[in-house]
């Protein structure tokens, strides 16, 4: 009869392309049974909606057939449970992970994403809901072509949710019209926190919410109301939009809502005349929002003259970027959640700052160095690139006066010049580094 570590190292040649280690290692298989012939057991995914999760059943399945002994095999795909925060009360209390879709200026498609993100992963068959959070200028009910639903509330004063297609939709559109939303700041938190917590979503593998623009007080009474699992920051090419950035990541890393990554939306277009690619808005197809800030790029979406068209849901539609997209941000949920140890330890003196890796590697970066490559609007020129800042002009005693760490993928620091607003991704302070 096949024995558990012959399951087991059966299974250690199937990798996961994310973590590049194989799903023995990184403690996915879980309840082997073995019985006469037959092999049963667990593979538990780090999300729900693992877009790999079909591939890993397959492998198992003919690895293990393989076994001499075995008869038959039954691979069951599980996902970890996510532990439920306190703060998701009320209508939160059965939804499983909520994932916030930001940005800092309106106008770069962050509704239009929300809401091809909510469609594809119902698509799909799990189940969710798209919270329309943007008070000022809810853009759903049109997207949705959605208008003056009928809002019904439940036995516990709850509002229930509109539902189309098996995807629950709810947003302060509903209740507007077509009028404008004139508030004032006590009022609008008073509706955000009515929109979060007052409606019945009932059991959710993902809520999605289109977060209003902007970094303000809005934003933050959201994050201190609900624990957010992530959020993706949704921008542009254009220099303004980039700016911006540094302010959203900043706010999310501040109230300890991981960021998951960047969507590059509108970030060119391709020809059909030509057949070549365009970067209107600049730059090449390099990520520019990973080399500047660090943060994983999930997607660079092209301009569509039907991007922004999704009208009646009841027609089947089918766009290959949204479907890598909704892939790319499972994952990269899936990697957060699990990830665990992947930053470095860190000092700083009057010379230098001092570098620890996970991987054991020591190394260190001068002070001035590192401020001299500083990427932030203030030393670099956002639209030609030109270096702005002169390392002559920089005090040759500078060091870090405050070191913050964002997320797993770079630092901000405050200098002694009383320059506070440079990013600087782990990657390029790798490129710097002296290894000791």
């Amino acid at each position: 009869m096949v024995s558990n570590k012959e399951v087991l190292d059966a299974l250690s040649v199937i990798i996961d392309p994310d973590f590049k280690k194989d799903i023995v290692s990184l403690g996915f298989v879980k309840n082997i049974s073995i019985k006469d012939g037959s092999v049963s057991l667990d593979i538990e995914l780090t999300t729900p909606a693992c877009p790999i999760k079909n591939e890993f059943q397959k492998n198992a399945e003919e690895v293990l057939s393989a076994l001499d002994g075995v008869e038959s095999v039954k691979v069951n795909m599980t996902a970890r449970e996510v532990k439920k925060s306190e703060k998701n009360k009320g209508g939160l209390e059965h939804v499983r992970n909520i994932l916030a879709v930001a940005s800092c200026k309106g106008g770069v498609g962050k509704s239009t994403i929300a809401a091809n993100i909510a469609r594809e992963l119902s698509a799909r068959g799990f189940k969710i809901g798209l919270l329309d959070a943007d008070i000022f200028g809810p853009s759903v009910p049109t997207l949705f072509n959605i208008h003056k639903p009928d809002i019904q509330a439940d036995k516990d004063k709850n509002m229930i949710p509109y539902e189309q297609n098996g995807l629950k939709i709810m947003s302060f559109g509903f209740f507007l019209g077509d009028s404008p939303a004139i508030l004032r700041g006590p009022i609008v938190s008073g509706y955000i926190q009515q929109l979060l917590t007052g409606v019945a979503w009932g059991d959710l593998d993902y809520l999605i919410i289109d977060m209003p623009p902007g970094t303000g007080d809005i934003q933050l009474t959201m994050t201190q109301t609900v624990q957010l699992n992530g959020a993706v920051m949704v921008t542009t090419r254009q220099a303004l939009s980039l700016v911006d950035v540094a302010k959203g990541i900043e706010m999310f890393e501040k109230v300890n809502v991981p960021m998951i990554g960047v969507v590059e939306n509108m970030s060119y277009f391709d020809c059909t005349n030509c057949g070549s690619r365009h970067y209107i808005f600049g730059g090449d197809e390099e990520n520019v929002v990973t080399k500047k800030y660090g943060l994983k790029t999930l997607m660079q979406l092209p301009i569509k003259v039907d991007s922004g068209i999704i009208g009646h849901l009841d027609k089947d539609f089918t766009d290959p970027d949204i479907k890598e997209l909704v892939d790319n941000v499972v994952r990269a949920i899936g990697m957060k959640a699990f990830d665990k140890n992947t930053t470095p330890q860190y000092e700083f003196d009057d010379e230098k700052l001092s570098f620890t890796w996970p991987d054991g590697t020591r190394s260190v970066v001068k002070n001035l160095d590192l401020r001299a490559d500083c990427g932030c609007a203030v030393c670099v020129d956002e639209y030609s690139g030109e270096k702005l800042l002169k390392v002559e002009d920089l005090p040759k005693d500078i060091k870090p006066t405050e070191i913050t760490p964002l997320g797993n993928y770079a630092l901000k620091i405050t200098w002694s010049d009383g320059h506070a607003s440079g990013i600087y991704p782990y990657k390029q302070i790798r490129k710097l580094e002296t290894v000791v």
